[in-house]
Formats: C-alpha cells, structure tokens, sequence
C-alpha cells in the first residue's frame, strides 16, 4: 500500500519572511530538507510542500510554529530550527510558542533573557516553586547561568538579601598548586563560569559594587562549614565534585528565608578515584522528598553549538558501549 501523499502551501507576507525563515544562505531551510523526503519550494510569497502525509503534516506545524515566532520579532538562531524540528517530529512543535513568551530577565545590553528548550522552563518553574533544586545534566543546558539569572533577579525583587555562589575547589586534572597568586587568584579561575554569568545579566560595573557591598559572594565550598545562611539565593555549581560529607555540610547551611541551587553533570566527576559524588549520593538519598525538586537536563537542552550537542551523544555512545 503506497503513502498518502499531500501538496499544501503556506502563505507569507513579505519575501523577508521567507529570509528569516530560511535563514542566511538557506542555512535553515537546508538543515530541514536534510531531514525530510518532501520538497520544499519556495515562491514570492508563499511555502509549497509536497511529499507523503505524515511529513507534511509534521512540516506544517513546524512552518506555522517559526512562522508565529518571526511574526512576534524573535530572531531564530539554527539551534532554535533544530530543536524545533526535533519536537515537530513528535507534532510538539507549538510547545515552543509558551517558551518563547516566557521572558525571565533582561541582560543589562537590554536582551532577554528565555528559556530555550522545554527542559529549561522546566528547571525555572521548579527553583521558582521549591527551595532546593538539583539541576543535573551536560554542559551546555544553562543549569548555572539560569541559576544565577533567577538569583539576580531575585535579589533586585527583594525576595533575597543577597546571594552566594560557590564551588568545590576540585580541578579538572590540573593542579591549583601550579598556579601564581594567593588563595583568591587560586580560586578564581574555577569561579570564572559563575562571574561570567553575573556580567552577562548585571554587568562588570555592578557585579564589582554588589561584591563590595556584599550583595554577592563567590567564595570555594570549605568557606560555608559552620554557617547558616539565611535570606540568601545559594548557588552550589560543578556539584558532582562533592564528596558527600561536603554535600551533606552544604545542604544544612540552608536558612529561612533561602533558596538553594545545585548545579552538576555526573558525567564530569573529577574526584581523585575510589571517592564517591556528593551529588551522585544526593540523587538517591533525598529523592523521595518532595519538597526538593530534580530537574534532570537531556542533550536535547544543550544551546550551545549544535556540534556541541552530537559530540555529547557521541560519548554518550561510547560510554555505554564500553560497559
């Protein structure tokens, strides 16, 4: 029995519509077709797609989805096309509409600042709802920079007095011993993921003046023993480099008034070998208490460079064809 074919078209207003729906050199439309049997032709002002039921179906609410999103002034980038492609192969594609209205900051150029996959709108409802939150997944889902988004933004509401960034002081083969300078000069460059996210949405001028002030501290994870932190946003980032006593020490700083963030990637341990994750441990120990949220990211909430994303699955595979 052959396919069902069918032929639809797809109106546009302007040929600029088609530009930023095609994107520069056709990147877009090409990165589509790649994926699809059906033809896409492009005329004037219109879309023709021709090929088996399914497909054009499936193409047609992905059109009518970047159709909507160029329409609203959004400017799409080839990781927004993939990932919407990725979901209109589910016919999900119109899931992307609430993400983009959900504007959550502003950098301080001014641009907003969205959840860009489903997974992150997740991970942000949930730190908004409960007041510790576990974010786990590989690197480039935005699990510290969304963190420190909400923290900021939780700090200018008032909602928080101030906010508390810190990591383990675990390197990634390398040893902090090697480096010249004093303990903060040490530390820093372990730190810089977290002061890179502050500029981007306060920038340089009042990250320095809330450092100073005491607004923000970004101290190494042995700095919080035998405190209690009320009042504050705390942001506990590379968490998988936690032994579970630091883990443990850690999530009991947690004061009225407070919001706690954990942030790692289980794939990234870099403990000296034989010694267990703190975050590994947490993962099974506390889940069954429901006022602490798991946000689990997949590699689909990657936004970084999508090879970003296939050299993850790539070790994805290779490690599991190593078990």
């Amino acid at each position: 029995m052959t396919e069902q074919t069918r032929s639809i078209k797809i109106p546009l207003h302007n040929a600029g519509e088609g530009l930023a729906l095609f994107g520069p050199q056709d990147t877009y439309l090409k990165l589509i077709e790649r994926q699809f049997d059906a033809r896409i032709d492009s005329r004037e002002e219109e879309i023709a797609i021709h090929g088996p039921q399914q497909e054009t179906d499936q193409l047609e609410q992905l059109f009518d989805v970047l159709l909507q999103l160029v329409r609203n002034g959004y400017n799409l980038t080839e990781r927004d096309v993939q990932y919407a492609l990725d979901l209109a192969k589910d016919f999900r594609a119109d899931q992307l509409l609430d993400l983009f209205k959900g504007e959550i900051a502003v950098t301080f150029r001014g641009k907003p600042i969205r959840p860009k996959t489903i997974g992150q709108k997740h991970y942000i409802t949930t730190i908004k709802k409960k007041d510790i939150v576990f974010g786990i997944g590989p690197a480039g889902t935005g699990k510290t920079y969304l963190a420190v988004v909400l923290a900021v933004t939780a700090l200018k509401e008032g909602l928080v007095k101030r906010i508390v960034l810190t990591r383990p002081a675990v390197e990634a083969g390398e040893s902090l011993g090697f480096l010249p300078g004093d303990l903060q000069e040490k530390v820093d460059p372990y730190l810089r993921p977290l002061y890179d996210a502050l500029y981007d949405v306060m920038g340089t001028e009042q990250v320095a003046k809330a450092l100073e002030r005491g607004l923000i501290e970004i101290a190494p994870l042995a700095y919080m023993r035998g405190r209690t932190l009320d009042d504050s946003f705390i942001i506990l980032d590379e968490a998988q480099n936690t032994t579970p006593e630091q883990m443990k020490m850690f999530l009991t700083r947690l004061g009225f008034g407070s919001k706690m963030v954990i942030t790692g990637d289980v794939t990234q341990i870099d403990l000296p070998r034989g010694k267990k994750s703190g975050l590994v441990e947490a993962r099974l120990v506390l889940s069954e208490i429901g006022d602490i949220g798991f946000v689990t990211f997949a590699q689909e909430d990657v936004v970084r460079h999508s090879l970003v994303q296939k050299i993850i699955v790539a070790y994805e595979k290779a490690a599991e064809s190593i078990e």
